[in-house]
């Protein structure tokens, strides 16, 4: 089991680091970091990609730990 672990965290260490080449901007944005210049713009796009992240990895681990319970029960 820890053997799965590691390699989970492995994979979401290098989604995360794979992503700085995503472009996760409303138009509203892209207007608005069109303006800032290039540097600002790619600050921005990780920002906005970073707040992304957040929620999902609360949502995966309420289901990892809902999937955990879930098993005792089975077993049971």
């Amino acid at each position: 089991m820890k053997k799965w672990g590691l390699v989970l965290l492995l994979l979401l260490v290098s989604i995360l680091f794979i992503t700085n080449d995503a472009e996760a901007q409303c138009s509203l944005c892209t207007k608005t970091a069109s303006q800032l210049g290039e540097k600002p713009a790619k600050a921005l796009n990780s920002a906005i990609i970073y707040l992304m992240a957040t929620p999902l990895l609360i949502i995966g681990f309420i289901g990892w730990r809902w999937w955990k319970t879930q098993g005792k029960h089975e077993e049971v």
